[in-house]
Protein backbone atom coordinates (compact mmCIF):
# COMPACT_ATOMS: atom_id res chain seq x y z
CA UNK A 1 0.00 0.00 0.00
CA UNK A 2 1.46 3.44 -0.73
CA UNK A 3 1.07 6.09 1.79
CA UNK A 4 1.02 9.61 0.46
CA UNK A 5 2.62 12.40 1.74
CA UNK A 6 -0.44 14.29 2.51
CA UNK A 7 -1.43 11.68 5.04
CA UNK A 8 1.65 11.87 6.52
CA UNK A 9 2.00 15.28 7.04
CA UNK A 10 -1.80 15.13 8.35
CA UNK A 11 -0.54 12.84 11.07
CA UNK A 12 2.75 15.13 11.80
CA UNK A 13 5.37 13.73 9.77
CA UNK A 14 8.07 16.45 8.86
CA UNK A 15 9.01 15.61 5.28
CA UNK A 16 12.44 17.06 3.42
CA UNK A 17 12.51 17.94 -0.34
CA UNK A 18 15.14 15.02 -0.63
CA UNK A 19 12.43 12.63 0.96
CA UNK A 20 13.51 12.53 4.29
CA UNK A 21 10.88 12.09 7.31
CA UNK A 22 10.93 13.45 10.95
CA UNK A 23 8.81 10.88 12.90
CA UNK A 24 7.64 13.25 16.21
CA UNK A 25 7.10 10.70 18.80
CA UNK A 26 2.86 11.16 19.39
CA UNK A 27 3.18 9.52 15.58
CA UNK A 28 6.26 6.89 16.22
CA UNK A 29 3.94 6.04 19.98
CA UNK A 30 0.88 5.33 17.82
CA UNK A 31 2.29 3.52 15.24
CA UNK A 32 3.82 1.44 17.97
CA UNK A 33 0.22 0.99 19.61
CA UNK A 34 -0.74 -0.29 16.16
CA UNK A 35 1.69 -2.93 16.03
CA UNK A 36 0.60 -3.87 19.53
CA UNK A 37 -2.92 -4.59 18.25
CA UNK A 38 -3.86 -8.42 17.48
CA UNK A 39 -2.69 -10.14 14.57
CA UNK A 40 -0.66 -6.79 13.53
CA UNK A 41 3.13 -8.08 12.78
CA UNK A 42 5.95 -5.96 12.47
CA UNK A 43 6.17 -6.23 9.06
CA UNK A 44 2.72 -5.00 8.26
CA UNK A 45 2.65 -2.14 10.43
CA UNK A 46 5.81 -0.63 8.85
CA UNK A 47 4.98 -1.27 5.34
CA UNK A 48 1.58 0.39 6.07
CA UNK A 49 3.89 3.55 6.90
CA UNK A 50 6.58 2.62 4.09
CA UNK A 51 8.90 2.31 7.57
CA UNK A 52 12.51 0.00 7.44
CA UNK A 53 11.08 -2.80 9.79
CA UNK A 54 14.05 -2.03 11.89
CA UNK A 55 13.08 1.45 12.87
CA UNK A 56 9.80 0.31 14.43
CA UNK A 57 11.34 -2.20 15.83
CA UNK A 58 13.49 0.47 17.47
CA UNK A 59 10.50 2.41 18.37
CA UNK A 60 9.17 -0.57 20.29
CA UNK A 61 12.67 -0.65 22.63
CA UNK A 62 12.11 3.00 23.42
CA UNK A 63 8.28 1.92 24.69
CA UNK A 64 9.77 -0.49 26.51
CA UNK A 65 11.98 1.52 28.07
CA UNK A 66 10.15 4.32 28.93
CA UNK A 67 11.61 6.71 26.40
CA UNK A 68 8.23 6.54 24.46
CA UNK A 69 4.73 6.62 25.61
CA UNK A 70 1.89 4.89 24.06
CA UNK A 71 -1.28 6.12 23.52
CA UNK A 72 -3.86 3.69 25.73
CA UNK A 73 -5.48 1.32 23.91
CA UNK A 74 -9.33 1.64 22.92
CA UNK A 75 -11.65 0.43 25.65
CA UNK A 76 -13.61 -2.40 25.28
CA UNK A 77 -15.02 -2.83 28.67
CA UNK A 78 -16.53 -0.32 30.98
CA UNK A 79 -14.13 1.40 33.51
CA UNK A 80 -14.79 3.60 36.44
CA UNK A 81 -12.15 6.47 35.74
CA UNK A 82 -8.79 7.42 37.94
CA UNK A 83 -9.38 10.42 39.62
CA UNK A 84 -6.20 11.93 40.77
CA UNK A 85 -5.48 14.84 42.93
CA UNK A 86 -2.67 16.56 45.28
CA UNK A 87 -4.78 16.59 49.12
CA UNK A 88 -4.21 20.08 50.87
CA UNK A 89 -2.02 19.80 54.13
CA UNK A 90 -4.18 20.06 57.15
CA UNK A 91 -4.54 22.91 59.04
CA UNK A 92 -2.69 23.53 62.25
CA UNK A 93 -6.27 23.49 64.27
CA UNK A 94 -7.26 20.23 62.47
CA UNK A 95 -6.90 16.97 64.29
CA UNK A 96 -3.98 14.89 62.97
CA UNK A 97 -4.89 12.55 60.66
CA UNK A 98 -4.34 8.61 60.18
CA UNK A 99 -0.79 7.81 58.24
CA UNK A 100 -1.28 7.76 54.47
CA UNK A 101 -1.38 4.30 53.14
CA UNK A 102 0.29 2.69 49.70
CA UNK A 103 -1.05 3.20 46.37
CA UNK A 104 -0.88 0.10 44.64
CA UNK A 105 -1.16 0.58 40.21
CA UNK A 106 -1.68 -2.89 38.39
CA UNK A 107 -1.70 -3.25 34.69
CA UNK A 108 -2.22 -6.83 33.57
CA UNK A 109 0.73 -8.80 35.27
CA UNK A 110 2.56 -5.65 36.31
CA UNK A 111 2.03 -4.21 39.87
CA UNK A 112 3.97 -0.59 41.28
CA UNK A 113 3.75 0.05 44.50
CA UNK A 114 3.92 4.05 45.52
CA UNK A 115 4.10 5.79 48.70
CA UNK A 116 0.89 7.16 50.14
CA UNK A 117 2.47 10.73 49.81
CA UNK A 118 3.64 9.88 46.21
CA UNK A 119 2.59 13.24 44.07
CA UNK A 120 -0.83 13.18 42.00
CA UNK A 121 1.86 13.87 39.64
CA UNK A 122 4.29 11.53 39.55
CA UNK A 123 1.19 8.71 39.95
CA UNK A 124 -0.34 10.11 36.60
CA UNK A 125 2.96 9.46 34.62
CA UNK A 126 3.34 5.54 35.99
CA UNK A 127 -0.80 4.40 34.99
CA UNK A 128 0.26 6.95 31.61
CA UNK A 129 3.36 4.90 31.60
CA UNK A 130 1.61 1.58 32.03
CA UNK A 131 -1.22 2.56 29.30
CA UNK A 132 -3.52 3.80 31.86
CA UNK A 133 -5.75 7.06 29.76
CA UNK A 134 -5.94 9.71 31.99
Amino acid sequence: MDISREFLKDLGVEISNGGYRRWPDHVKARIVAERLLPGATVNDVARKYELLPNHLSAWRRMAKDGCLVLPAPEATEDFAPLVVFDVEPPSASASPEPAQGAIEIVSGSVSVRLDGATPAGRVVEIVRALGGGI
